[in-house]
Formats: C-alpha cells, sequence, structure tokens
C-alpha cells in the first residue's frame, strides 16, 4: 500500500522502534543534538508529536491540542511507561498515513494548516532527524533510507541558511561529496560530526 502514497512512514518508524531498545534510564539525561534538550526531553517530544501528526492524517482539526503550540518538551512530563506507549503511538503514526486520504487537502497539526503533503513531509522529517538524535546521544548506529532522504534534502534545501526560529538551526557547512545522511543533518542545523562529548562545545 506505501506505494500509493507519496512516502513510506514505516522505514523511520522501525528505525525509532529498533533505537528505543538500546535506551536505558542512564540514557535519559544525556544531552542530544537539539541545544538544551536531553534524551528523555526528546522522548517526551516524540510522543507528542506522533501523536499531533497522527490527528493531522485523519483530519481531526478538533483534537486537544491540534489548534495550538504544542508544549515545551519536558523529560519531567515523560510517562513512566514510554517504553510500550512509544512504539504504539509511532505505529499509529505509520498506520495512519498509510491512508491516500492523509495526503489529501490540508492538514493541521500544532495550530499549524499547510498542505497534507507538505505536513507529511514534515512529519517524515521529524521522525528521521529525531532518529539520528536518539542514535547519536546513545551512541548506536543510524542508517535512514536513502528514498526517504533525497525529498528530505530537497525540501531542507528549500529553508533559510540562516534556520528557522523554532525548526531548525542554521545549516552546517558538510563536504560536497557527503552522505545523503550528513547533507540531510546538516541541513537541518545539526553537525554530523556530534559526539555527547562535543556536547559542551
Amino acid at each position: 500500500m506505501a506505494d500509493r502514497v507519496p512516502l513510506d512512514f514505516a522505514p523511520p518508524v522501525r528505525q525509532l522502534r529498533s533505537l528505543l531498545l538500546g535506551i536505558t534510564d542512564d540514557h535519559l539525561g544525556a544531552p542530544t543534538p537539539c541545544p538544551d534538550w536531553t534524551v528523555g526531553d526528546l522522548l517526551d517530544h516524540l510522543i507528542g508529536l506522533s501523536w499531533a501528526f497522527t490527528q493531522a492524517a485523519q483530519k481531526k482539526s478538533d483534537a486537544p491540542g491540534v489548534d495550538g503550540p504544542p508544549p515545551e518538551p519536558s523529560a519531567a512530563h515523560l510517562s513512566a511507561h514510554w517504553r510500550s506507549r512509544l512504539p504504539v503511538v509511532l505505529e499509529d503514526l505509520a498506520i495512519a498515513w498509510r491512508a491516500p486520504s492523509a495526503w489529501e487537502g490540508t492538514a493541521r497539526a500544532g495550530g499549524v494548516t499547510m498542505p497534507a503533503t507538505v505536513m507529511g513531509l514534515v512529519a517524515v522529517n521529524e521522525l528521521t532527524m529525531h532518529g539520528w538524535d536518539l542514535a547519536r546521544a546513545t551512541g548506536q548506529e543510524y542508517a535512514a533510507d536513502p528514498r526517504l532522504l533525497e525529498p528530505l534534502i530537497e525540501f531542507l534545501s528549500q529553508g533559510p541558511r540562516e534556520g528557522t526560529p523554532g525548526m531548525f538551526g542554521p545549516v552546517v557547512a558538510v563536504e560536497e561529496e557527503a552522505e545523503l545522511l550528513d547533507q540531510a543533518v546538516s541541513l537541518a542545523g545539526r553537525d554530523p560530526r556530534w559526539r555527547p562529548t562535543s556536547a559542551a562545545h
């Protein structure tokens, strides 16, 4: 069914679900490539965004939280059952965007309405980038689906190089022949060379 819709959410969802298995309680307070966010903050964000983008795909414009910006992610708000909760909301997200109707017309999330095709692209980008963030923060391997990276690079290339406040930091320079994942990460305002030990620099 995935070939009937513009983008397949299954690869980044599988990646994230796999990464969750490698995250321990000791990781929750660790820094991530997202400035000022810990691993726990990022997990809280993933639960929230997965729910919000699921509502967007299902055109539930009257759902709680759809009309306003999401709360600031915080590990303090992270459910004690996040290990079982997050895989479920991620799977719900992938299923919701598998429906061709999800990509039709407009969609609304976080107080923003946009063409559904763009909303889906934004959602896939969020999953891909935050998957990379989690992998780097917890010392795990990450390999994004190249079929998704090409449209993401095209999408991210259209943004201002100084970044978009609240979404992306300034573009980080990389070599011209950099791998697709490094290109995408850098366009999203992340340093492909980031490691936990470099968080203070």
